[in-house]
């Protein structure tokens, strides 16, 4: 007796993840043998991949272009500030910090800045 509630338990609860997928949107296609099947909308993210690339392209950019206008010792010397600062200017001067990409990238539009 015991097993028999063990299944219908489980196929309860395989009735019940299929109607939470559902419940979000569905599309049903009919096959070629006419048989109609019915699959749950893929839920998207909001952030794609490509954002996320675009966003630390920019973050790059800005830090690049802050260097090449401040010059790498100012620019050193502000981040040392925000370091010594709150929890929030730590975060920020550890984002901030010259890494080898921007460096590279501040030494190339610097010339133009001037």
């Amino acid at each position: 007796m015991g097993e028999h509630r063990d299944q219908f338990q489980a196929r309860l609860k395989q009735i019940n993840r299929k109607h939470e997928a559902l419940s979000a949107g569905y599309s049903a296609k009919l096959r070629p043998d006419g048989l109609l099947v019915v699959r749950p909308h893929r839920l998207r993210t909001r952030g794609s991949g490509r954002s996320i690339l675009l966003f630390v392209a920019a973050v790059l950019l800005f830090k690049s272009f802050l260097m090449a206008a401040l010059g790498f010792g100012s620019y050193d010397a502000r981040v040392q500030t925000l370091a010594a600062g709150s929890g929030v200017e730590r975060a920020g001067a550890f984002l901030m910090q010259a890494d080898p990409v921007s460096v590279f990238v501040a030494r190339k539009i610097g010339p133009v800045l001037r």
